[in-house]
């Protein structure tokens, strides 16, 4: 059950929930859709989503995404693995009470984290209480066997981590996913630090599979593009 506040709070962050048919929620549609044609050079079931800096849209791209897919009939995971700022329980309505923290830490079963979002098809886990250590959680052999064992259970899996620059936490996490997506805002974002974020990335092992131009101004119109260009 979501509570007014909580509903009020889920509907504006998630247009492919609210206004499934707005401009908006049909450019996630085109980002799952290329997203599926990337996994013809490999699989792509594990798909982390980032940013080079904050405030670029990471986190709201990859809940929209999230829930395309589950509306397309795959059964998907988001993982809130910025353990930063983490904003995913927001998004949706839920608790924060027990997340991947509590999973890694505790030694806990995933079904003792996973949250209903109410759309069908799609489930959330959020990140817990904020741990001292993030970098070393995310880059532990315990979250690698998590990531292995959840793969049986999902088609997809989300997961939403910090932005590259500012902390290492993006680059461990991505050596364990089948591809990173950058998420770039359009007319804010610095290009030499979108090319870093890339090149650390790539060093780190991680398979950058695209980037994500979010906001961008239609000419003449009063919405936004959301477009997908492959790395």
């Amino acid at each position: 059950m979501f509570s007014s506040q909580q509903k009020s709070k889920k509907e504006r962050w998630l247009v492919t929930y609210k206004q499934p048919k707005t401009a908006a929620s049909e450019a996630y549609r085109l980002i799952r859709t290329n997203l599926k044609y990337s996994q013809a050079s490999g699989q792509l079931q594990s798909i982390m989503f980032t940013s080079a800096g904050p405030g670029e849209g990471k986190s709201t791209t990859a809940a929209n995404v999230a829930v395309t897919m589950a509306q397309a009939g795959q059964k998907t995971l988001v993982i809130d693995c910025d353990m930063r700022k983490p904003v995913q329980h927001k998004i949706f309505g839920l608790t924060n009470i027990m997340g991947v923290t509590n999973l890694l830490v505790e030694h806990l079963l995933p079904e003792e984290v996973i949250q209903e979002t109410g759309i069908y098809g799609l489930n959330v886990i959020t990140c817990g209480p904020i741990p001292p250590n993030p970098s070393e959680l995310l880059g532990s052999e315990g979250m690698k066997d998590f990531l292995q064992n959840i793969r049986g259970t999902y088609d997809q899996i989300i997961i939403d981590c910090p932005p590259v620059i500012a902390v290492t936490d993006a680059m461990v996490a991505g050596a364990l996913v089948d591809g990173v997506v950058l998420v770039v805002k359009a007319y804010d974002s610095n290009v030499d630090m979108v090319n870093e974020a890339k090149k650390l990335l790539n060093s780190a092992g991680a398979k950058v599979i695209g980037a994500v131009l979010n906001k961008v101004k239609a000419k003449g119109k009063d919405y936004y593009y959301y477009h997908y260009y492959d790395s």
